[in-house]
């Protein structure tokens, strides 16, 4: 019988099985609606904690570089994607946007001024958090929202961008520098989208990428 294969970290003495990962509270309940293998979908860190997006299967934290982990938000979240910011960790839920500002401890999600709560992707640009939304997986009216990190409504960016995008802007699929000087996405079809205000406005810079 094959042996079990765990994650990995690299360390001083090089790569080490993460078999503490296994090993989380709840892993048994981890799933996908398609009946495959649950997969680490995205990592983030804020120099304290490591936020590790199971889909589906939650973020569990590590406090110790991954020697151990402990469950935050619920499973049925169906996170798809976890960034953070100073004092804050943020999460693109199928519920909405989860926002954390105790390390994962406790989550409030946020749905206002979305036309839908399905959300995939993410970041943080200045004062301002980026967020993708659309109707569902199948990606169906698909936008781009911002809005304030530290709460509040989220509107819908609309200078410069089509109406709606035919599929999801995915995980991974959107960046912004820290300091608010620069966020990009970009979109199944290949465009690439940029914008030099937070959001407020958008260029398209590339397109037919494969």
């Amino acid at each position: 019988m094959e042996p079990p294969r765990f994650p990995g970290r690299f360390t001083q003495a090089g790569v080490e099985e993460m078999v503490a990962f296994e090993r989380v509270p709840g892993r048994r309940t981890w799933y996908t609606p398609w009946g495959d293998p649950p997969d680490t979908r995205s990592i983030a860190e804020d120099g304290t904690a490591v936020y590790a997006n199971v889909h589906v299967g939650g973020i569990p934290r590590s406090l110790d570089l991954g020697a151990s982990w402990v469950p935050t938000i619920d499973v049925d979240a169906d996170v798809h994607d976890v960034w953070t910011a100073p004092g804050r960790v943020f999460a693109a839920c199928a519920r909405g946007l989860a926002v954390s500002e105790d390390g994962g401890d406790a989550w409030t999600i946020r749905t206002e001024g979305l036309h839908a709560t399905y959300c995939r992707a993410g970041a943080i640009c200045g004062a301002t958090v980026l967020v993708s939304a659309s109707t569902g997986p199948s990606g169906i009216n698909s936008a781009v929202y911002r809005g304030k990190a530290d709460g509040g409504n989220l509107e819908r960016s609309a200078r410069g961008l089509p109406e709606w995008f035919d599929e999801n802007i995915d995980s991974h699929c959107i960046d912004a520098l820290a300091d608010g000087s620069l966020a990009a996405f970009a979109t199944a079809d290949g465009r690439v989208f940029v914008s030099e205000d937070e959001g407020i406005s958008w260029a398209e810079v590339a397109s037919s990428m494969p």
